[in-house]
């Protein structure tokens, strides 16, 4: 696996109508690895992710994709109206419709359904499953195209506590088992630090950034959180990264 960054932002600045909402951020996201962006309402973390993703100019700084990355997005919710008669197994056809980077289509899809256990729900109309199968199934579409960076938006909102869990064990093992780099966007800060490699707090500006035992005792991370978030530092997937980088502004 190359250690070339997958997407590399420097120096974001952005306003609406003269009002700023990110000031000086800049990020690498790097194959193989899982960071979190995490950060109070009016953060600018959903203003962040549009302009990682080009769909959103900065007013100033540079966003560098590596040349023709794969990118799988997992949204946070999809709403499809009631009266579409679409099964789950036809909406995971329909993100294979158009041309991707090489393997079989019927065998990508159904390698995906596996590492998904969605094959119970497959001739299920989609409006009718559970919370936590829709999001498996959001998933299981941002996979298809074998991404090099999968991005999370809330990845686990409307799932209950259990299926949170579940939820983030899958991703890690959908990480190891892919190479893929994953950015993931939440809230959810106890089982989030826990199932990742670096955390970037954001408010309008990184003020903090590091491994889940680094900033859960961060005074930035504290002032914007409060205090008593220590248990999160228990973190259960080791790697090397004690050189991740842990600043404030």
């Amino acid at each position: 696996m190359t250690d070339q960054p997958l997407i590399k932002a420097t120096h974001l600045h952005h306003a609406f109508g003269g009002k700023n909402v990110l000031h000086d951020v800049s990020l690498t996201l790097k194959p193989n690895e899982i960071v979190t962006l995490i950060g109070p309402n009016g953060a600018g973390k959903s203003t962040l992710l549009k302009i990682l993703l080009k769909l959103l100019t900065p007013t100033q700084g540079h966003v560098w994709h590596k040349p023709q990355l794969r990118i799988g997005f997992m949204p946070q919710k999809i709403h499809i109206d009631d009266a579409l008669p679409i099964k789950v197994n036809r909406f995971l056809e329909l993100g294979l419709s158009s041309p991707k980077h090489g393997g079989n289509h019927s065998t990508t899809l159904q390698q995906t359904i596996e590492t998904l256990s969605i094959q119970s729900v497959l001739e299920t109309p989609i409006q009718q499953v559970s919370g936590g199968e829709m999001q498996r199934i959001l998933l299981a579409r941002a996979l298809l195209r074998s991404p090099e960076l999968l991005v999370l938006d809330e990845p686990v909102q409307g799932v209950d506590l259990n299926g949170q869990t579940e939820l983030y064990h899958l991703i890690n093992h959908i990480q190891q088992q892919f190479g893929c780099g994953i950015l993931m966007v939440s809230h959810d800060l106890h089982i989030v630090m826990k199932s990742t490699h670096k955390v970037l707090c954001l408010n309008q500006h990184i003020c903090c950034s590091g491994t889940p035992q680094a900033i859960s005792t961060d005074p930035a991370f504290q002032t914007l959180f409060g205090e008593g978030y220590e248990e999160v530092a228990l973190y259960e997937h080791h790697h090397n990264n004690s050189l991740c980088e842990h600043t404030h502004d």
